[in-house]
């Protein structure tokens, strides 16, 4: 992988992490139409770790406030009733659906999931998921409003963004509106709920990478590279998604995923990518 190929790519990994359009697909589509290889499952996996630290950073208050009060409810019963307490059980549950799929799937994950065929198709079909939840969501629930069932359900629909094309973002923001709540709490809840999920599949796969049961053609610095431009974008892309989202819906991101899906299907089909 060359300089020119990890800047791209983590400039893209920023920008579509937190958008909901699909990282992992778009980290398939660009090289496709670039003319370049497909970077591999192991590389998209690892790459999210710059994005995971811009998490990390933008919400360290809130992640400090919940990790405190979550091991301070192991202790001492009377604060398991709090928000913060309750909502890092919450970020806890939520991430087991994401954990057994990817374990069970990956396999499909690493072979079948990247075709581009799928990925286009998933791209315009989960398009309309995302607008039905931007029609039907009632956005009157906060951040003091999350539940047990909440966490299940967005938990599942995290799981789904295994397949590329999905989007984790999408779907996760998609199922919390579902549920009644407001744009910026669902978007908040899955910014946080992703660091768990893509911290345990970079683990997973740089353990696959130094046993040599996943492979990658990226050395190390290219890795190191597009790991900085990912953590960079992907740090202004929450703060402008936060703020778009309180005034503006997702009918922006379900047109660009109808387009974007259509032409690889299009270009795909007429063999000029491949």
């Amino acid at each position: 992988m060359s300089v020119l190929e990890a800047i791209v790519l983590g400039i893209v990994q920023g920008l579509t992490e937190f958008l909901p359009i699909s990282s992992t697909g778009h980290l398939r589509i660009v090289p496709a139409f670039a003319g370049w290889e497909d970077p591999g499952a192991a590389f998209t996996a690892i790459v999210q770790l710059g994005t995971t630290l811009a998490v990390l950073i933008y919400f360290r208050e809130d992640l400090w406030r919940v990790a405190r009060a979550w091991f301070q409810s192991l202790r001492d019963p009377s604060v398991r009733g709090t928000v913060d307490a309750r909502l890092g059980w919450y970020l806890i549950i939520a991430t087991i659906p994401i954990s057994i799929f990817g374990f069970a799937f990956d396999d499909q994950i690493e072979t079948g999931a990247r075709d581009l065929y799928l990925i286009g198709t998933v791209l315009i079909v989960f398009a309309f998921v995302m607008l039905a939840a931007e029609r039907v969501g009632r956005r009157e629930r906060g951040d003091d409003d999350i539940g047990l069932r909440d966490a299940i359900a967005i938990g599942v629909a995290q799981a789904m963004a295994l397949c590329p094309g999905v989007s984790r973002s999408g779907a996760t923001i998609s199922a919390g509106l579902f549920l009644g709540m407001k744009r910026e709490t669902a978007a908040r809840f899955s910014f946080l709920l992703s660091t768990p999920a893509i911290v345990l599949a970079a683990l997973y796969s740089m353990r696959g990478v130094v046993t040599g049961d996943e492979t990658t053609d990226a050395g190390i610095g290219p890795i190191l590279i597009s790991v900085f431009f990912a953590f960079v974008v992907g740090y202004a892309s929450i703060a402008w998604l936060l703020r778009f989202l309180t005034s503006h819906g997702l009918g922006v991101f379900v047109g660009y995923r109808v387009v974007l899906g259509a032409v690889v299907l299009a270009l795909t089909a007429a063999g000029a990518i491949a």
